[in-house]
């Protein structure tokens, strides 16, 4: 496995070894002692999985009392994944990170406790398998507003489709946070 700093230190690209030939295509998705070697965690506790259509927003995302670090992989399709850091000590607070993953370039992203996730569909249809290192917690999740001009990022699109939950999101400015 490669993997690669984005803007963000803490934000990383991973990228299996593939092996391709006549038949196909096989790689490790995740290797617990592989993981451990690289210093990425390796307790993972829940999968999730969606499907999703074309141009639908899922996020900003976050849990504050049971944070959840996330590693993102693409199993069908492209989508656009931005996270965005909720630690209001860190240096870089309020700093997102913007990345296409896709069933094609079989990377994924790891992204730690402390950040707020979510993306926009690309494709025709997406599917998206993330794995989380604490479980869910209804109570305890919290979502951004998508379009917070704080935040500027910039979704490759003006009218998403969002569930009335990410409609209500909060801007940055007033949501609960990490310290």
């Amino acid at each position: 496995m490669k993997l690669t700093v984005t803007e963000h230190p803490d934000v990383l690209i991973v990228e299996p070894r593939v092996f391709e030939d006549s038949r196909g295509a096989f790689f490790e998705a995740y290797n617990q002692t592989t993981f451990k070697k690289l210093g990425l965690p390796n307790d993972f506790v829940q999968d999730n999985q969606s499907t999703s259509t074309k141009d639908v927003l899922r996020g900003l995302h976050y849990q504050i009392g049971q944070p959840q670090g996330k590693l993102i992989r693409v199993l069908r399709g492209e989508i656009f994944d931005v996270s965005i850091d909720c630690r209001r000590k860190s240096q870089r607070f309020r700093q997102s990170v913007c990345v296409r993953l896709s069933a094609e370039n079989r990377k994924m992203l790891w992204i730690p406790p402390g950040f707020a996730h979510g993306f926009l569909v690309l494709s025709d249809q997406a599917d998206v398998l993330y794995k989380t290192t604490d479980f869910y917690a209804s109570e305890q999740e919290r979502t951004l507003i998508w379009n917070d001009p704080e935040l500027s990022i910039p979704w490759p699109t003006a009218k998403p489709i969002l569930s009335v939950k990410d409609q209500q999101g909060l801007p940055l400015s007033q949501a609960e946070l990490f310290e």
